[in-house]
């Protein structure tokens, strides 16, 4: 036996076991007693169904995304058109086709030379003569659908983090649905309007004259309370929200409630200055959502890129507005389609549920170990401890959230590494019935059950490979405790009571073997 082998290892598992004590150490220290080197928050976070909180499943509408994706590709194409100077006698969407007019079959080719160099996601679909139906490829369909879960998801997680939720979980749920759980948020409504705002930022010209009906956005009433004003806006839009930089919340004037300021980038600031100088004495309609929410006069030009939205805000109105542009908006329409509020009396029941019933299996199978192998079951209860333990601090160290499914799997991870050690106690005990001398009756049983517990643990481990990669939600935690609770058992089940037994026979006072 190479003694100082045994010294290394046994040196290895106190310092792993010392800094998962110390990386767990402010979960049971009081608050304000911090040992060194650990961290200083609470590494264990809690599950909604553990803390309480809000829960809502959201279903992004993609046809939405499509649809509007063909709408900019025909503003896109006819613009084109119009700086190649391509004749162009109608172009309109009809269902999920273009409709391209032209005056003369001698343009078509130079309109087909045009789509093939800047549109290669347009397709023809049947066009005689003089006309083009235009369509959108399966290809660039199904990649807009895909960008559009990406960037709501995207959306959302910037949103819920300006929104200062500790430690939210926002996460892809099948094809179109997207998972938010906000440990600790009792008001559902607020989450939801800011999640689900849309937030298309416009800025348009209020349309003069008469006759501007087809100029008409729709009624958009005025954001200040009480008011029925609707406003005539011209369908040309001098800036938008993709040209914000910053929007913040401004402090209140004295009689005027809280403002937002908004910052543009730098080309939304030579826009705006020349949009605005272009324009003056006319009225500018800032449009929120299809909302004109102020729709000030243009006095003069605007320089330095920026402008201020006013419309009798509340504080906590104009800090979610200011969240939701510095965010971005969302590519498409969402919906709740669940919601699911978990307050924190019955958050505090299920802890306490769950370490009751943690502590009452575990205190049982200590008892059984200790009574029925003697010392070997002490050793077994020992590296059960420092199962629980590595266990926990693997899931702090990635930041895994506990759930009540969690714990299950904390439970039935102690099950497993007792499982793992009665298989090695009864075969060390057949070895010493045959008359082997305790080095042999360990040599021989911690191989011959070493073949049992590595087959048993790696089917289960794969199990909890399966349940991760297709389950959602609670069958996620459960399985990665699975995973982690398996390797952390065969770590303390099968070498770390190896480890013990070396180092007694290494010092030669091993001379039988309580078991």
């Amino acid at each position: 036996m190479n003694s100082g082998n045994v010294n290394y290892r046994l040196a290895g598992l106190v310092a792993a076991t010392l800094a998962a004590l110390i990386y767990l150490s402010p979960v049971v220290l009081p608050e304000g007693l911090r040992l060194p080197l650990a961290p200083l928050e609470n590494p264990i976070h809690l599950g909604l169904d553990l803390r309480g909180g809000t829960h809502l499943l959201f279903t992004v509408d993609v046809d939405e995304a499509v649809s509007s994706s063909l709408d900019r590709t025909r503003e896109d194409v006819a613009r084109a058109a119009s700086e190649e100077e391509i004749p162009v006698t109608s172009f309109v969407r009809e269902g999920d086709t273009l409709v391209m007019q032209l005056p003369d079959l001698a343009d078509r080719s130079a309109i087909e030379t045009m789509l093939t160099n800047r549109y290669p996601g347009l397709v023809y679909a049947g066009s005689p003569g003089n006309t083009l139906t235009l369509s959108q490829s399966r290809r660039q369909v199904e990649q807009t659908k895909r960008m559009a879960i990406e960037q709501s998801l995207e959306t959302i997680r910037n949103r819920i983090d300006q929104f200062g939720v500790a430690e939210p979980t926002i996460q892809r749920q099948g094809s179109t649905e997207i998972v938010v759980q906000l440990p600790g948020v009792q008001d559902p409504q607020r989450a939801k309007d800011l999640i689900g705002k849309t937030a298309v930022l416009e800025f348009r010209l209020i349309a003069e004259g008469t006759g501007v009906e087809s100029e008409k956005l729709g009624s958009s009433a005025l954001a200040s309370p009480g008011s029925p004003t609707e406003w005539d806006v011209e369908k040309r839009v001098l800036l938008s929200g993709a040209q914000l930089a910053d929007a913040r919340v401004r402090p209140a004037a004295q009689f005027e409630g809280p403002q937002v300021e908004l910052t543009m980038t730098d080309s939304g600031a030579v826009d705006l200055e020349t949009a605005s100088g272009e324009n003056v004495g006319r009225r500018l309609a800032i449009i929120l959502d299809d909302k004109v929410v102020m729709a000030p006069s243009l006095n003069e030009r605007i320089g330095g890129g920026r402008a201020v939205i006013s419309g009798n805000f509340d504080l906590t109105t104009a800090r979610d507005l200011a969240i939701v542009l510095r965010a971005g908006a969302l590519p498409a329409p969402i919906r709740i389609i669940e919601e699911r509020t978990v307050g924190p009396s019955l958050g505090r029941d299920s802890i306490e549920q769950g370490v009751l019933s943690l502590l009452v299996g575990g205190v049982l199978v200590v008892i059984f170990m200790a009574y029925y192998y003697r010392g070997a079951g002490l050793l077994a209860d020992t590296a059960l401890l420092l199962n629980v333990v590595f266990l926990m601090a693997v899931l702090a160290g990635f930041g895994a959230t506990l759930t009540l499914p969690g714990i299950a799997g904390i439970v039935l991870t102690m099950g497993m590494a007792v499982d793992a050690n009665v298989l090695i106690n009864e075969r060390v005990r057949e070895e010493l019935r045959l008359g082997k001398t305790p080095r042999a009756a360990l040599d021989a049983g911690f191989e011959r059950a070493w073949a049992a517990i590595r087959d048993s643990n790696i089917t289960t481990f794969v199990s909890g490979i399966i349940l991760f990669q297709f389950g959602s939600g609670p069958v996620k935690g459960f399985a990665v405790t699975l995973c982690v609770g398996i390797v952390t058992t065969v770590v303390t089940a099968v070498f770390a009571t190896r480890i013990y037994y070396d180092f007694r026979l290494s010092r030669r006072n091993l001379k039988s073997i309580s078991i």
